[in-house]
């Protein structure tokens, strides 16, 4: 995995997977580096684009884990409880990188999303898809669950009934489908993905910062508050911008 500057986009950066001979298929340690990378991540960053190298965004899990009684999967049974849910939830941060009300993030999705690379692309705030890619929920079907956080976005994205069928079959979900059901927000060829993506942020990095940080937040909470609360929610960040846009300070 490597971290980019976009420069001449200057305010984003691009976080690659870049493991293309194993079509970006995820370990520990490629979580761990995608922590780092949301972490680190200088003040200056707006917009960051997630994609992979090669063609796939993620094949998922390397399988290569099921085998490793050390690191892998087959580690957690023998630790207490409290420790191997302790290890699930390092690797759970490595898919959040939508919850930063300063930061938006954007999925390029081509070739396969599967498992970890379905719910990476589920962490972000945007999908952008190739007119090839596909999404697969494989956990079920090894005898897991999907763990790194994407039940609940599946869930807010596509609702219950759906995210059940995608989830419990395992079938394969392609771009358009995708897009018709909200999991996608467009799909472009594959070939006009790269400047699909440039597109979108160059646009997004067009908007002033303070009041895409606020817009986001409130999109953010809509789900669980009610129209009464979200309206009230609306009121409080136009003062709030309205107050800053007059250059006086919040308290004044």
């Amino acid at each position: 995995m490597h971290l980019a500057d976009a420069d001449p986009l200057r305010g984003s950066a691009v976080v690659t997977l870049s493991r293309p001979d194993q079509l970006n298929a995820q370990s520990p340690t490629m979580w761990a580096a995608l922590t780092r990378a949301r972490r680190d991540l200088p003040g200056d960053i707006r917009v960051v684009v997630l994609r992979g190298e090669g063609r796939a965004f993620s094949a998922g899990l390397d399988r290569a884990l099921f085998a490793d009684a050390e690191h892998g999967i087959r580690s957690l049974p023998a630790l207490p409880q409290h420790e191997a849910t302790a290890r699930i939830a390092e690797w759970q941060d490595a898919f959040d990188w939508s919850s930063r009300a300063d930061l938006v993030s954007v999925a390029a999705v081509h070739g396969h999303a599967i498992g970890g690379g379905f719910q990476l692309a589920l962490g972000a705030d945007i999908r952008i898809v190739a007119d090839d890619a596909q999404f697969t929920m494989a956990e079920p079907s090894l005898g897991i669950v999907p763990d790194l956080g994407g039940t609940k976005r599946l869930v807010d994205l596509v609702g219950y009934s759906r995210a059940a069928e995608i989830c419990l079959t395992g079938r394969r979900v392609g771009a358009v489908e995708a897009v018709d059901i909200g999991l996608a927000s467009r799909m472009v060829a594959v070939e006009g993905l790269d400047a699909a993506i440039e597109h979108t942020v160059r646009a997004l990095l067009a908007v002033d910062r303070d009041a895409a940080a606020e817009t986001k937040a409130l999109l953010a909470g809509a789900m669980r508050r009610t129209q009464v609360e979200q309206q009230a929610a609306e009121r409080d960040a136009q003062y709030r911008r309205l107050r800053t846009l007059a250059g006086l300070d919040a308290e004044d």
